[in-house]
């Protein structure tokens, strides 16, 4: 009986592999137009006599409130030099990340049909973190300054947490979850279970559109911080649960275990052991526990309360 159910067990996993390997390909086979404009590195090979021609292509990175003097003296400007110097170091062109964003508009489209892929222009964004990635549906301006290396210099006064993100890598990743959001609901109510529900969507419909990056570079963990929540992951929701938090309208909760934050807070010594946003961390695994056990679409998923999720999610992490 065990040599059968061994045999059932791998039999079920080649099938699984084959699956996703077809819905690859097929994905892998939608038309998808792709344009990137780095605009990066136009403005800083350019002179104040192209600048006409810059305003005709990009009007909505020229404000009609500011003079032309305001964009002179930035092409001149010492930083902006700088930050370009470095930007064309790690990107003296785009074209690997031109076909992972590629496969990532190939998945959006798989998912929503009616989804149009937008024209991407990288900019300088004098590391705006909090901005990394801009979309508004026919547009996608991306700052290319936010991904040199958590370890670069332009970097030293940003916190660790923050700055684990300023990858490469993670260029794709900022793409998708600003893609993703804007195609689910605001929390209908302010409990931490709306909270957390609201990101478990997140995160699914992120992880569907770019399947080739990694769980903890979904939610902006380190693996460690990832294996941390994992094997965890018994204990957190017992403290949740024990302490009646799932409805609670506390605000404290969020910045407790939603908000960015270095560790998330339990009032306890392990604190210090945490990563934060350990909240956002459970809700994805509602999700993908509901997802697992109902017969549901991802349209139907997007368009159910967080309760109703929570309720028929079967969730219950191992011990």
């Amino acid at each position: 009986m065990k040599k059968f159910l061994c045999f059932l067990f791998v039999i079920l996993i080649v099938y699984a592999c084959a699956t996703e390997s077809q819905l690859e390909k097929e994905i892998g086979n939608i038309p998808v137009e792709i344009e990137i404009k780095r605009f990066d590195k136009e403005f800083s090979e350019a002179s104040p006599s192209d600048l006409p021609k810059l305003k005709r292509e990009y009007p909505y990175l020229f404000p009609e409130q500011f003079p032309d003097s305001v964009w002179v003296a930035k092409m001149n400007d010492t930083l902006q030099i700088e930050l370009f110097d470095e930007i064309s170091k790690q990107y003296p062109d785009f074209e690997s990340d031109t076909s992972e964003i590629r496969s990532l508009f190939q998945h959006i489209k798989y998912y929503f049909e009616n989804f149009e892929a937008p024209k991407v222009v990288t900019v300088i964004s004098d590391v705006d973190y909090k901005n990394r990635v801009i979309y508004a549906d026919t547009l996608l301006l991306l700052g290319l300054d936010n991904y040199l290396g958590k370890e670069h210099r332009f970097y030293g006064g940003i916190q660790q947490y923050i700055k684990n993100d300023f990858e490469k890598e993670q260029i794709e990743v900022d793409i998708a979850k600003t893609i993703a959001t804007s195609k689910i609901r605001s929390p209908r109510n302010r409990t931490f279970l709306a909270q957390m529900v609201y990101y478990g969507k997140l995160y699914y419909i992120t992880q569907l559109f770019i399947p080739f990056r990694e769980s903890n570079q979904i939610i902006g963990y380190t693996e460690e911080e990832y294996n941390w929540a994992k094997a965890n992951e018994n204990y957190i929701w017992r403290y949740f649960i024990e302490r009646e938090l799932l409805f609670s309208t506390d605000r404290k909760l969020s910045e407790r275990f939603i908000d960015p934050a270095p560790f998330s807070k339990f009032y306890l010594e392990l604190d210090n052991e945490s990563p934060g946003r350990l909240g956002r961390f459970i809700g994805w695994e509602i999700v993908r526990s509901y997802m697992e056990n109902n017969e549901v679409s991802l349209q139907q998923m997007l368009n159910t309360s967080a309760e109703e999720i929570f309720n028929n999610s079967k969730y219950k992490p191992e011990k």
